[in-house]
């Protein structure tokens, strides 16, 4: 088991490495992408995270190794803060071959809130909960693959809606929402109507969420929920 463990390790880091110097080579980063392609090749290969049986685990393996190096960057320091925590509790089971590392705890900024930087997730919490699981499969999942998709375009639109929508928050606010709660107000503006976050908590069939302040932002979901597209095991 080990050794097939390393063997993998050892050829995605050495694919990965290989596509990422690719990669950088374009944008004058040649080294340093190449190590972070190599670090992710070896962390994942050695988890066995990548789902190479369908096309789906060859996708986000190339597109972590090239377009969405920015933030597979990100992921691999979320990844060195799970792995130098001895509680961080590493979740195999919805880890392996699902193309994402998921931690119940690891990096997580916001106590009870699950964050995802690239290809990790952090907070997962008491995934024995179906909710909780459905919140990495159905939600965080999302994130991981608009870090893929959208590449270094991602982390930009992702940080410059929370930005302006916080701003926009405030006024909106001042003018028209004194009667609720002026952190609700921005956080509802800045967070929770983030088209990112929208497509996210519409793919998990929980939207309008719970925090969000009624009337504000988007009416109905962007998107068909992924339970009713996708099968289950």
């Amino acid at each position: 088991m080990k050794r097939r463990r390393l063997f993998e390790a050892v050829g995605v880091a050495a694919l990965g490495g290989a596509m990422a110097a690719g990669a950088g080579s374009l944008v004058g980063l040649t080294v340093p992408l190449a190590a972070v392609g190599a670090l992710n090749g070896a962390i994942s290969g050695w988890r066995g995270v990548y789902e190479w049986s369908c096309s789906r685990g060859l996708v986000a393996f190339t597109l972590d190794s090239t377009w969405g190096l920015t933030m597979t960057t990100a992921g691999l320091f979320a990844n060195a803060v799970g792995m130098a925590m001895p509680n961080s509790g590493y979740a195999a089971e919805l880890s392996e071959r699902q193309n994402r590392h998921v931690y119940r705890r690891g990096f997580m900024p916001r106590k009870g809130f699950a964050i995802t930087l690239g290809n990790v997730i952090g907070g997962a919490g008491d995934i024995e909960r179906e909710r909780r699981t459905r919140l990495i499969t159905d939600h965080e999942d999302v994130h991981c693959w608009q870090a893929r998709w959208f590449g270094p375009f991602f982390p930009v639109l992702y940080v410059g809606w929370m930005i302006a929508g916080g701003g926009a928050g405030m006024v909106i606010w001042l003018v028209a929402r004194r009667r609720d709660r002026f952190t609700k107000v921005v956080e509802s503006s800045a967070y929770f109507i983030n088209p990112f976050e929208w497509w996210a908590y519409s793919r998990d069939d929980y939207w309008p969420p719970k925090g969000k302040v009624e009337g504000m932002g988007w009416k109905r979901p962007c998107c068909r929920p992924l339970a009713e597209v996708k099968p289950r095991n």
